[in-house]
């Protein structure tokens, strides 16, 4: 059966942080748990899990999303997880209310037909985006004090859109600034990514703007 994730993936300057974070680490510590693979820096939303009703998954991505406009949240420093399995470093995420919202909305529909994780059942979850795993147990020390010497990356980010994928490929795609689901073709497409940058700068410069008009009205 196909495994799917729902997830949400960097872009702007917080993709390019991260993803230079973990191939500084890959290279200097020669660690390749993240770099196996082409690291793609992202927030996991749900998953990976199994479902014989992606029709519904993808409904139910979208029911959730359009009611969502400007959702932002914040990367604040390195923080790790002490698994059984083995450690995990990342870089740690303070979410706005609203992003705790929408993953819960979505959580909450998804586990009545599909096998999600014991963590992605719960309220409170730990969003995170990986820098480093799997096989740096003997290296964590090294590459925890190297990390910590780093500047305290402390970056803004927004939500633009919520990617399903299967079996690791983008399968559809929710861009919240468009409205509009996408499939894999639109979601890869260069000219329709440019709009939905557009379209977010046209979001964000209107509730600054509002934001100041109500500053001005309050004080006058």
């Amino acid at each position: 059966m196909p495994h799917y994730h729902i997830q949400f993936r960097f872009h702007g300057y917080a993709k390019k942080y991260l993803k230079r974070s973990i191939f500084e680490v890959a290279r200097r510590f020669h660690v390749k748990g993240v770099t196996r693979k082409r690291p793609v820096p992202h927030i996991s939303l749900a998953g990976p899990f199994e479902t014989r009703d992606i029709e519904r998954v993808i409904t139910d991505v979208e029911s959730v999303a359009k009611n969502y406009n400007l959702v932002n949240f914040k990367l604040k420093g390195f923080r790790y997880f002490n698994n059984p399995v083995g450690k995990v470093i990342y870089a740690d995420i303070k979410p706005s209310k609203e992003l705790e919202e929408l993953r819960w909305e979505l959580a909450s529909r998804l586990m009545k037909y599909a096998e999600l994780k014991e963590g992605d059942k719960n309220k409170k979850f730990a969003f995170h985006a990986t820098i480093a795993f799997k096989d740096i147990d003997r290296k964590f020390s090294d590459i925890w004090r190297y990390l910590k010497s780093k500047e305290i990356p402390n970056i803004n980010q927004y939500l633009l859109r919520i990617t399903i994928l299967r079996n690791g490929k983008i399968l559809y795609e929710y861009d919240l600034m468009l409205k509009r689901l996408l499939n894999r073709r639109e979601a890869l497409n260069k000219r329709i990514w440019k709009k939905t940058i557009l379209r977010f700068k046209m979001k964000l410069f209107l509730r600054k703007a509002l934001a100041k008009i109500k500053k001005i009205f309050w004080w006058s």
